[in-house]
């Protein structure tokens, strides 16, 4: 077969359209290889089928080169999106996120994405968990994090936005990005989400990465503050499973707030 059909009957309005969009805009600058988008309506998404290869730490190193490259390609905000509405999550059961045109990371993080996650989880917590995520989104509201290690604001990137392992596809062509929640966001976003539940070869994806963009010192620090989100998210649609790697998440910006403001 040449091609690949996601399918949901139940998909939300605009789910498979947002998708398709990120898609296309994801390969634009054509830097970094994506699934071709075919044709898609309100409940389908017809795609290119890619084959899979096993991968490898040359292939690995040569797609951080192109996420770099990907996030130099930019985006016209914090929160902009290529579709409205924007959605976040599995197929089965996506939610929307807000599209918005924020003036800086921080303002798009706290309070299109860590604030109303928060809120809705909230029934599941105590009130020290509670108080403990929202120290931890007061922290990252504080700008600790707008720029990376403290160093100065990122531009807005053209990022993945649910870049884990599985929305990877390790091709002969190179590792092609699937499944995107694109938008313009911060560009360790998308390092965090590969960091998040492991992916094959990281530290060459990280390697070659820097190859194009070097970080400072400590940058994988900051890590937990990027990939908030996505655990709250996690707590959102799965439950308390994931309860305590969030939390551990908290603290862990916690600490490193106070490290960056010392």
């Amino acid at each position: 077969m040449a091609d690949f059909i996601k399918e949901h009957v139940g998909a939300p309005r605009g789910f498979f359209a947002a998708e398709a969009a990120g898609l296309e805009w994801l390969a634009e600058p054509d830097v970094v290889p994506v699934v071709g988008v075919i044709e898609h309506d309100a409940k389908s998404l017809r795609l290119d089928r890619v084959e899979e290869t096993a991968p490898d730490a040359n292939s690995a190193f040569a797609f951080g080169r192109q996420l770099a490259l990907l996030h130099d390609s930019g985006a016209p905000s914090f929160g902009w999106a290529p579709a409205e509405p924007a959605w976040f999550g599995p197929l089965e059961s996506p939610f929307e996120v807000e599209v918005a045109l924020c003036k800086s990371f921080t303002e798009f993080w706290v309070e299109t994405r860590l604030e109303p996650l928060a809120d809705e989880i909230s029934n599941q917590l105590s009130q020290d968990q509670q108080e403990t995520i929202a120290t931890a989104i007061e922290v990252i509201a504080s700008g600790a994090f707008e720029g990376i290690s403290g160093t100065g604001r990122e531009k807005p990137a053209r990022v993945h936005g649910d870049l884990w392992a599985g929305n990877l596809i390790w091709a002969p062509d190179g590792c092609t990005l699937i499944d995107p929640a694109a938008h313009g966001g911060h560009r360790l976003e998308d390092m965090a989400m590969l960091a998040l539940f492991g992916t094959p070869f990281l530290d060459e994806i990280f390697a070659g990465y820097e190859a194009v963009h070097p970080m400072p010192a400590g940058w994988a620090k900051d890590l937990p503050a990027h990939n908030f989100f996505a655990l709250l998210a996690h707590v959102k649609l799965f439950g308390s499973g994931f309860l305590g790697q969030t939390l551990s998440a908290a603290t862990a910006i916690i600490d490193r707030g106070r490290e960056l403001h010392a």
